[in-house]
């Protein structure tokens, strides 16, 4: 399909898009829109930064209001139709913001409930009358165990970055927000990897089997992304920071370290060098790292300092580069980091600081590409 037109669409969606500047879907949105738009159960891998918001958020916000004009509004207050579980809350303000941007035509009212805000303003988000809720699972746990929020009215239910969501830590959460759903919901998957371990849940998760969509490029880099791979001397790294720092992009570059005590030793470094940067850890202050995320994100900042809290969720036009100075230790890991640039068809670059140690992955990702 060459135009959103094509998907049958309300036609206040299609003129948001539009003023916004999409006007060509992309592999995923050609992919899953159309199962999603009939009812259907859907499982989408696709690379990071290929679209993978709008392929739900479209589907969701078009359902709803046809719903709605079809003599059946919302009636009661906290009782959503529409659920996006995120794993984090850098993520849910994003997708929230997505929604938000589609809704001055369709008039359908978009909540978000995330971990880190006051408890009190998540009860106020679901106090009233609303058709979306973007949650957390932590948040959204607080509000079933209150009995402020139900969710025996929902029709749509998307898991995003589902591949954490179902993994072990957050797999208690899906299983009571799957229970709390009607029997039948329809239930969609995006993410950007799919590790074979996590295929074997979704016949736990899904009544009928899903359409399971992935695009051409999911699992590898994106077309727009160069690879700068650096071998790395015993004792060298922050020499060599030193000289990817001195080359010049247009835009944020983004550090990656493996660990809090790696971070703290390239922060100290920095600290020496009298480079600006901001930090983006799990252990720090919330409001601190917000802070800096949007410093970051406003061009403030030219450099962003994170452990992998920072490989998902985030998506930020002007990130150009994104540096590696520790390589992870498995293939998904690399492939978020990556996708924090050259999103959305825009250029970008990673840069691997890569030693010995890191063989493995490198021969990992040479064969999946290989693969390709």
């Amino acid at each position: 399909m060459s135009s959103f037109h094509q998907f049958s669409l309300l036609s206040s969606l299609v003129k948001s898009l539009s003023e916004q500047g999409f006007t060509r879907p992309t592999d995923i949105q050609v992919r899953a829109i159309p199962p999603l738009m009939e009812g259907k159960g859907v499982v989408g891998v696709a690379e990071t930064g290929s679209g993978k918001t709008l392929a739900y958020v479209l589907p969701m916000l078009h359902c709803l209001k046809v719903l709605e004009t079809e003599g059946a509004p919302v009636s009661e207050p906290g009782r959503p139709r529409g659920l996006v579980l995120v794993p984090g809350r850098e993520l849910g303000a994003q997708v929230g913001k997505v929604f938000k941007s589609l809704t001055h035509g369709t008039r359908l009212r978009v909540r978000t409930v995330l971990g880190g805000t006051k408890k009190q303003i998540a009860r106020q988000n679901v106090a009233g009358n609303l058709e979306i809720l973007v949650a957390t699972p932590g948040r959204l746990l607080q509000l079933l165990d209150s009995r402020e929020l139900r969710l025996d009215d929902v029709r749509m239910l998307i898991m995003d970055e589902a591949d954490r969501l179902l993994d072990a830590g957050f797999l208690p959460v899906a299983d009571r927000v799957l229970s709390s759903c009607p029997r039948g919901v329809q239930i969609g998957m995006l993410s950007a990897t799919f590790p074979q371990t996590l295929q074997g849940l979704l016949a736990d998760v899904y009544d009928v089997p899903p359409v399971v969509v992935r695009t051409k490029g999911s699992g590898r880099m994106l077309a727009t992304l160069t690879t700068d791979n650096r071998a790395l001397s015993k004792g060298a790294r922050f020499e060599l920071l030193r000289e990817v720092l001195n080359e010049t992009v247009d835009g944020g570059t983004l550090l990656f370290a493996n660990t809090r005590r790696q971070c703290e030793a390239v922060a100290e470094w920095l600290d020496d060098e009298g480079i600006l940067y901001g930090r983006y850890m799990g252990e720090m202050d919330r409001r601190e790292r917000t802070r800096n995320l949007e410093r970051f994100r406003d061009g403030e900042l030219d450099l962003l300092l994170a452990t992998d809290l920072g490989g998902r969720g985030i998506d930020i036009d002007r990130i150009a580069r994104v540096v590696n100075v520790h390589l992870p230790g498995d293939v998904d890991t690399y492939l978020h980091r990556a996708g924090r640039t050259a999103r959305a068809g825009r250029p970008g670059v990673v840069v691997n600081f890569v030693t010995h140690r890191d063989e493995g992955l490198m021969q990992k990702l040479r064969k999946r590409e290989q693969r390709k």
